[in-house]
């Protein structure tokens, strides 16, 4: 599905990623993680066309799509869940789900809205209240709901339980297990690295810029080594 070859992302003459490669098949989970500013954010957003690798490949379905637009990258099937959400706050929740799914026929958007009614029964309690007014765990689901209204070949996620209190972190991998069981294909950075493990087909650990470690989740859990600096484990 995803195949990330030699990839070199720099700020001025900063490199924040050197010479990083992955791969994601097809209805796989793979975590990614590691400690504060080892670069998957900035990997996430080379891959999804918000950043421009300086060298390297990114090949989706073996079509290469390196540097192209982020709409470029929705239309091609990938769609990111950003940091921080980044929903439309002025908008309703119902308003940004059809924003969501602009790339998709308006029989296909009419017929997914119903599908996030189904797995996110919250936002339908607050179909049309602003965006801004929902809690961060209705955020957090908003801002996926609407990645997904795109119909995307890859998910990706960036801190997904990032700044949630306990019971909205439960929520979350709750979310993702659901998804993993439907076949949806995800690549997912997580702060809680210990629980993205525990859910992850297998995972890349990321330290300055650089892969150090992958493998299973099984096998990166068993690796207390590599837990030293994270955050939330």
């Amino acid at each position: 599905m995803l195949e990330i070859e030699g990839i070199t992302t720099r700020y001025g003459s900063i490199s924040a990623l050197r010479d990083v490669s992955l791969t994601v098949g097809s209805g796989e989970v793979v975590g990614l993680i590691g400690p504060n500013g080892a670069g998957k954010t900035t990997l996430l957003g080379s891959i999804s066309g918000l950043l421009k690798p300086s060298t390297g490949t990114v090949r989706v379905e073996g079509v290469d799509v390196t540097g192209m637009s982020p709409d470029g990258m929705l239309r091609a099937g990938v769609a990111l869940v950003p940091e921080h959400r980044r929903i439309f706050t002025d908008l309703s929740v119902v308003e940004n789900l059809k924003i969501g799914g602009v790339t998709v026929s308006a029989s296909d958007r009419s017929a997914l809205i119903d599908e996030m009614v189904e797995l996110f029964p919250v936002l339908k309690e607050k179909w049309n209240t602003s965006a801004g007014f929902l809690s961060g765990g209705e955020a957090q689901q908003l801002a996926i709901a609407r990645a997904l209204m795109s119909k995307p070949r890859l998910l990706m996620m960036d801190e997904p339980s990032l700044g949630l209190a306990p019971i909205l972190v439960d929520v979350v991998f709750d979310l993702i297990r659901e998804l993993r069981d439907q076949g949806k294909t995800l690549l997912v950075v997580e702060q809680n690295a210990t629980r993205m493990l525990g859910i992850s087909d297998r995972a890349y650990v990321l330290r300055s810029g650089a892969v150090v470690a992958e493998g299973s989740g099984a096998e990166l859990l068993a690796r207390e080594d590599l837990f030293d600096t994270f955050v939330g484990n």
